[in-house]
């Protein structure tokens, strides 16, 4: 009996610590849960080494024994899945207008490029729409450009890389396959009218 309490209090321990690492935005080290959770600092560390041991059986997070105490984090071989959500994540941040969408894509079709060629392409003043860029890092301009505002050229930065998940600007679909894409959307959405369409005559039919 003693052995199987000792074994369920461990396993709550382990619960516990799990719970503290997880909430916790820095290392924590085996003697401030220990005095927290009120049992010893070795106690703490057998049960800090069953985790570690559980976590290694191909799971999503590991522990890191970081300045003296212990931190959870996201498995290594996971990064680039958890980079690619995060970049996922920043884009339901950010949230753009029309105008803004229609000024992002004329910079990076067109990059470098000046205000005075954007605002030609776009037929509109757009100096607050790229101000609204600039602080949102979408785009940058070069540090030793020129200092008149009209001559200044502007580009996309990594993060605009990563929120739209291109490795490189060159990976940007060209002006014919998004024309296509276009042009197929509309198709369907053609064909899905078509069949609202013939659902409703047939339940007027129907009640005739």
């Amino acid at each position: 009996m003693p052995q199987i309490e000792e074994n369920e209090n461990m396993g709550l321990l382990e619960r516990q610590i799990e719970a503290l690492l997880f909430v916790s935005p820095q290392p924590v080290s085996s003697v401030t849960m220990a005095d927290h959770l009120g049992v010893s600092p070795e106690r703490v560390d057998r049960a800090v080494a069953a985790i570690k041991s559980l976590y290694a059986k191909g799971r999503g997070l590991t522990l890191l024994n970081l300045a003296g105490g212990w931190q959870m984090a996201t498995a290594p071989d996971l990064a680039d899945t958890v980079e690619s959500f995060s970049a996922y994540l920043s884009m339901q941040r950010i949230r753009l207008s029309r105008a803004a969408l229609e000024t992002l894509s004329v910079i990076a079709y067109n990059q470098p490029i000046t205000m005075a060629e954007i605002e030609e392409i776009r037929s509109v003043r757009c100096d607050r729409v790229v101000e609204t860029l600039l602080k949102n890092g979408l785009i940058d301009r070069p540090r030793r450009e020129n200092k008149r505002k009209s001559l200044r050229r502007y580009r996309t930065t990594n993060k605009f890389l990563e929120i739209f998940g291109l490795s490189s600007i060159s990976a940007l679909p060209t002006l014919e396959e998004l024309r296509e894409e276009c042009e197929a959307d509309e198709e369907l959405s053609a064909i899905g009218d078509g069949e609202a369409s013939c659902g409703e005559g047939e339940s007027e039919l129907g009640d005739e």
